[in-house]
């Protein structure tokens, strides 16, 4: 489904707004109605509509507003909001003619967001012994909880899914319901991101990228450190794995304070996805007669890979570097 700029989605009739992105909560379209019908309504005062589209000037507002209503609707809401996503187990064991009725997975009530987040976490390359593993922690986490686990696995691997799964499953039953409910949000947030684009005339939803490179060693800013700046792309499926592609978009040299001249990526071009800094350590270092003790250097070059979660939000992503050492974090 293609992107609907945020203005033009705040304009759309009821049932346009809710066709678009009614399913960001899975089977549970009751969340985008209830904001829609107390937000947009057309029975509303019209004051009540411009306030909303006044209010709401980017995706995570809009986001924040209609997560509220499962905040706000109750616990027998949310538990069954929680057991309308589909078992992780629908991946790994498709329904086969020996299993029916309650004992049979549910393959053909997937959801195909669903499908498609599934299908990035590789649980098909499961070892016997990790499928023995997931099985077990799986079973026991739904005879526990009374709902499937949950995780939000677009950016997941088969590591993080089963490390989830064995760290959640001894919770306490409080615990669970809010961390599960919490996945649920970050799978909503997701997928409203594949469906909204910022409002017309806006240059991207408002979220830039910059960087910051510090020669720990000699106390100095890092300048003339040349950076490479690469972005992960879905690539070609492989025996049923996605596979992906590492692709450069832009290179760089840091300034005499060892910054860059202006946002790495700004509007348009800074979106959600995983990416990676490339920092030539070694080439910066050999200017200084003691970094080097032979000719291969312990740091050359220097990656960093991280994620982009929140487009309307300012990352920086700063390196501290030594010719032994490096450190990053989230910075502001």
């Amino acid at each position: 489904m293609a992107k609907v700029p945020l203005n033009v989605l705040l304009a759309l009739p009821p049932d346009d707004f809710c066709a678009h992105i009614g399913g960001i909560y899975e089977k549970t379209p009751w969340v985008v109605e209830q904001f829609y019908a107390q937000n947009l309504a057309a029975d509303l005062d019209p004051s009540v509509a411009s306030a909303t589209k006044a209010r709401v000037t980017n995706v995570k507002i809009l986001f924040d507003e209609i997560k509220k209503y499962v905040a706000e609707g109750g616990r027998q809401k949310q538990l069954e909001l929680l057991r309308s996503h589909p078992d992780l187990c629908l991946k790994l064991d498709p329904p086969s003619s020996e299993q029916s009725g309650a004992d049979a997975p549910s393959g053909g009530d997937i959801t195909q967001e669903s499908r498609q987040e599934q299908g990035r976490a590789g649980l098909s390359t499961l070892t016997a012994e990790e499928r023995t593993k997931f099985h077990e922690l799986n079973n026991g986490y739904k005879e526990r909880f009374q709902f499937p686990f949950i995780l939000a696995v677009r950016n997941a691997s088969k590591y993080t899914v089963l490390s989830a799964l064995e760290g959640r499953v001894s919770s306490s039953i409080e615990e669970e319901i809010a961390c599960a409910l919490s996945q649920v949000d970050k799978i909503a947030w997701m997928r409203l991101l594949q469906l909204v684009d910022c409002a017309e005339g806006s240059d991207g939803h408002g979220g830039f990228l910059t960087c910051h490179v510090l020669d720990t060693a000699n106390g100095v800013p890092a300048a003339g450190m040349r950076a490479e700046l690469y972005r992960y792309e879905d690539g070609p499926e492989t025996n049923g794995i996605r596979t992906q592609q590492r692709i450069l978009l832009k290179t760089f040299v840091t300034n005499s304070d060892g910054r860059l001249n202006g946002p790495a990526l700004k509007g348009a071009e800074f979106a959600e996805g995983q990416y990676e800094w490339a920092f030539y350590a070694g080439d910066y270092f050999a200017r200084y007669s003691r970094s080097r003790i032979s000719g291969t250097p312990f740091l050359d070059v220097v990656p960093l890979r991280f994620g982009l979660d929140d487009p309307t939000e300012h990352y920086h992503v700063p390196l501290l570097v030594s010719p032994w050492s490096h450190s990053t974090y989230r910075g502001s």
